[in-house]
């Protein structure tokens, strides 16, 4: 794939592999336990803006990995993104009936098999990634750093403050720390797993794309929180303006609309400065700076 490929055609080159890739990596919904499997593709397949596994190529194209083994990577990541929207969306968590413009996995299926899928979802991803063709030492580090970014200092410890912030007011360090950990971690995996996917990295290329995963997740995040209290819910796929009614500390209650906005728009800039590191390589950060507009230029 490579940067002369125009960027909409790449991504949807990218998007349209991995949903290939899942589903072959996903258990059939024929296999027993079928309604299981059945629920696990429901959550999983045919929608998504399968941002991670574009960072997953991207961060990929730089180190010249092999698509096998990004393969493998994105679909983990991607796993792992679906098993947290599953848990999010339940009457215990976020209590919402609506995600990628269909009936949530508790409302299609029920609440105790949402919570399977969510946990089934997690140990495919480990176990797609302890297989595959890179060698052992790779595998070991990408399970290590997943495995970091979804547990208790990573997504699931932002879920926490997350629940545990409603109905107060967050300073925006606060607010940022919540969201480094709860979106931000496994945006950060993503870039990381496709690096590691690639030739060694060194610590001042690990530097820079760490400094780029903490803006653009960031920025993820902001434009979420712009989206949720100004778009309707048929563009969103989710019910809109659910933050505001559930009394959620966010981007747009703390700073205001346009301010929220402008933050957004500095975050990409900080994500863009982050990859002139690798300006030694050409074109090949062009992808990631792309990624980088699409999400503080999304409209859903």
């Amino acid at each position: 794939m490579t940067v002369s490929l125009p960027f909409d055609d790449w991504l949807k080159r990218v998007q349209h592999e991995t949903e290939g890739a899942l589903a072959s990596f996903l258990p059939a919904a024929e296999t027993l336990p079928m309604r299981l499997h059945d629920a696990m593709r429901y959550a999983v397949l045919g929608g998504g803006k399968r941002v991670r596994p574009l960072l997953v190529f991207a961060a990929g194209a730089l180190f010249d990995a092999p698509s096998a083994v990004l393969l493998r990577a994105a679909a983990a990541v991607e796993m792992i993104h679906a098993y947290s929207l599953v848990h999010d969306d339940m009457p215990c968590m976020d209590d919402d009936a609506l995600r990628r413009g269909k009936a949530t996995v508790h409302v299609a299926y029920d609440e105790a098999t949402a919570l399977l899928v969510g946990d089934a979802l997690q140990s495919q991803a480990f176990l797609l990634l302890s297989e595959g063709d890179a060698d052992p030492q790779t595998r070991i580090a990408m399970l290590s750093l997943l495995a970091r970014a979804s547990g208790s200092q990573g997504m699931c410890g932002g879920q926490a403050i997350d629940l545990a912030s409603v109905g107060q007011a967050l300073t925006q360090d606060q607010l940022e720390q919540m969201h480094h950990l709860k979106t931000g971690a496994l945006l950060r995996a993503a870039v990381l797993l496709g690096a590691m996917a690639g030739k060694a990295l060194t610590d001042e290329e690990i530097q820079a794309l760490d400094r780029y995963a903490r803006a653009i997740g960031l920025a993820f995040q902001v434009v979420d929180d712009v989206l949720d209290a100004t778009a309707d819910s048929a563009t969103l796929g989710k019910t809109a303006g659910k933050d505001a009614a559930d009394n959620k500390p966010t981007y747009v209650s703390l700073l205001g609309l346009e301010s929220s906005r402008a933050l957004a728009h500095q975050l990409r800039n900080d994500a863009h400065a982050a990859l002139d590191a690798f300006a030694h390589r050409g074109a090949g950060a062009q992808r990631l700076r792309e990624i980088a507009d699409l999400i503080v230029e999304r409209k859903a």
